[in-house]
């Protein structure tokens, strides 16, 4: 009898601690899902990363793990307010396309890797805007506006740049708002309509003198008419007052002479 009361208590406790420490070791199993890793740790080392789906088991006793997405995401920005190359305020926004190619990098050297990817997306779009202008339209240099889609390289190389140390890889970027500031949209709108109409009369005038230029060559070529200095002198004016003139032109047929 005596030795049925001590056994009894003995199986009871072995039970039980086999009991717990199978529950404890279950807690060891995890799944990887598509597009995930779980970053595995080891007395506080780092020991890999697992980034194939699949089932497995680690001894959860003296290994942490943390999940981390590696889908692809987007990080929208507000409308940035930020002074341009010519120091003219102006709004601008853009989409970066990213996703997490090394994971230990973004668990371990930044502290917050999605906040870290804001903020540095968000640096990269003031750097290009201050670096570039809004428009330009006396030359043929890059602008924010006339060559969008250079400027969304250019985003997207200074954002990889400064994401590179969170493990981050940059798929794309885009610019999708920009406008000048409110308070000088109204200003540079006129601006910009002076400049169009000074750029288009220059591009006539030089159409003009070239059409002028053409005349007075095929008629001295072609010998269909002697033409002195001043008769020269004056074709041209007519011809430039026909050529550049916004309004339509009055034929007038002179029955005279040049000198009469």
């Amino acid at each position: 009898v005596t030795d049925s009361i001590i056994t009894q208590p003995s199986l009871f406790g072995l039970a039980v601690t086999l009991l717990t420490l199978g529950v404890v070791l279950s807690t060891g199993f995890f799944i990887v899902q598509p597009n995930q890793a779980q970053v595995l740790i080891f007395l506080g080392q780092y020991i890999g990363s697992i980034r194939q789906p699949g089932f497995y088991w680690i001894l959860p006793i003296a290994i942490a793990r943390q999940k981390v997405s590696l889908r692809v995401r987007n990080f929208n920005s507000d409308y940035l307010k930020v002074n341009d190359e010519q120091g003219s305020p102006i709004e601008i926004g853009a989409v970066i396309v990213w996703r997490v190619v090394d994971s230990a990098k973004a668990v371990f050297d930044i502290e917050d890797f999605q906040k870290f990817v804001a903020i540095q997306s968000e640096t990269a779009i003031r750097a290009l805007a201050n670096r570039y202008p809004y428009d330009v339209y006396e030359t043929d240099a890059p602008s924010l506006r006339s060559q969008p889609d250079d400027m969304s390289e250019i985003l997207k190389q200074e954002a990889q740049k400064r994401l590179e140390v969170s493990g981050v890889e940059v798929l794309d970027a885009r610019l999708t708002h920009l406008a000048y500031a409110p308070e000088i949209a109204q200003a540079m709108l006129r601006r910009q309509q002076a400049t169009a109409v000074i750029s288009a009369k220059e591009r006539i005038v030089e159409g003009a003198m070239g059409m002028v230029e053409m005349a007075l060559n095929r008629l001295s070529e072609q010998q269909v008419v002697e033409l002195d200095e001043e008769r020269k002198a004056a074709m041209v004016n007519n011809l430039l007052v026909a050529l550049v003139s916004e309004s339509a032109i009055q034929p007038i047929v002179n029955t005279g002479t040049l000198y009469t």
